[in-house]
């Protein structure tokens, strides 16, 4: 088999990139989320990350990486919001330009957010159209680097970071819990996770309209499937990488699924308990935890909260109906 060029080391050396530059996000903890999930639970707050989440961490380390002939030309990516106000940021900050693909259906804030960072935004049909093909197409035709949401190597050591940060701050955990895309912060976090002395077990969160990762696993293979209809935007994609799948296959132990409504109640719980907003995509792997979707009792848990885009309107809307949350100690 051949060798995951993705090792501790990297994420290391992209830690050493990002020190000064990524926020080293707080780690929140809540007598509440213990008392439900039966452990010691330490959520990783991305949501306070630069641009609000964590991919940050995996385009500007990636961009950091090119050369000054591609810099001088400019980078490409695609993505429905997170990926796209991360490479448009870090461009900005690493002198070069961005031209981003973004869905016609993407959020509001985060389109608003991408072009405010200086990048050229260009629109397609996510329904209809195919953004890999698409954007593969617009870095091509336009000589501009691609830097893709998550199947890149360096990529997916910088979103690793977020765990080294965890893992550095707390110690010993029994198990991760991270959300799950494409695949790119798990396979990081799950590198820095099977180099820790103690064994922690990795699990993986995907909403259950989009559980493309959790059959691929299960099947052996890459399958891919229509693109789902969540909440979770953030978590609308097809099919994993070849590399992410490579990683998580050898890496992550299980995938939960969640639904909207959990993923809903999470997001309830983090702003009345946790006194933070998380997006839809960010809440779900706190909603695996909250749900029981994961047998947690008497273990040290870390979790990342990995995005607070959402805007206030999108926000009050998707708690409007939910039963309110428990009123027990925090």
């Amino acid at each position: 088999m051949t060798t995951i060029p993705l090792q501790p080391h990297a994420v290391e050396d992209a830690a050493a990139v990002l020190r000064g530059v990524a926020h080293h996000t707080p780690v929140l903890t809540s007598a509440t989320l213990d008392d439900r999930v039966g452990g010691k639970v330490f959520a990783k707050a991305e949501c306070f990350q630069r641009v609000g989440a964590f991919k940050f961490r995996g385009a500007y380390h990636a961009i950091s990486r090119l050369t000054p002939s591609q810099r001088a030309r400019g980078v490409a990516a695609y993505s429905s919001g997170n990926h796209a106000q991360a490479v448009a940021l870090a461009a900005a900050l690493l002198d070069t330009t961005a031209t981003i693909l973004m869905p016609t259906d993407a959020p509001k804030l985060k389109l608003a957010a991408t072009r405010g960072y200086g990048a050229t935004v260009v629109t397609y049909d996510r329904y209809r159209q195919e953004r890999t093909t698409l954007g593969d197409a617009l870095a091509r035709d336009r000589g501009l680097t691609l830097i893709p949401p998550f199947d890149h190597w360096d990529v997916m050591a910088g979103q690793g970071t977020v765990a080294w940060e965890l893992f550095a701050d707390v110690g010993a955990l029994d198990t991760l819990v991270v959300c799950v895309g494409g695949g790119g912060l798990i396979s990081g976090c799950a590198t820095v996770a099977r180099a820790q002395d103690h064994a922690v077990r990795v699990v993986g969160v995907e909403p259950a309209a989009g559980d493309d990762v959790a059959r691929s696993l299960a099947a052996g293979r890459i399958v891919e499937i229509p693109t789902p209809r969540t909440i979770a935007d953030g978590q609308q994609t097809t099919a994993p990488g070849e590399k992410t799948f490579a990683v998580m296959r050898e890496r992550v132990d299980e995938m939960v699924l969640v639904d909207d409504s959990q993923i809903v109640a999470a997001m309830r719980f983090a702003f009345e308990r946790l006194k933070v907003v998380l997006e839809p995509s960010g809440a779900s792997g706190l909603a695996a935890l909250l749900s029981g979707a994961v047998d947690l009792a008497d273990q040290r848990v870390g979790v990342v909260l990995s995005g607070g885009n959402v805007g206030a309107d999108r926000f009050a809307a998707l708690l409007a109906d939910h039963p309110a949350a428990d009123r027990s100690r925090t």
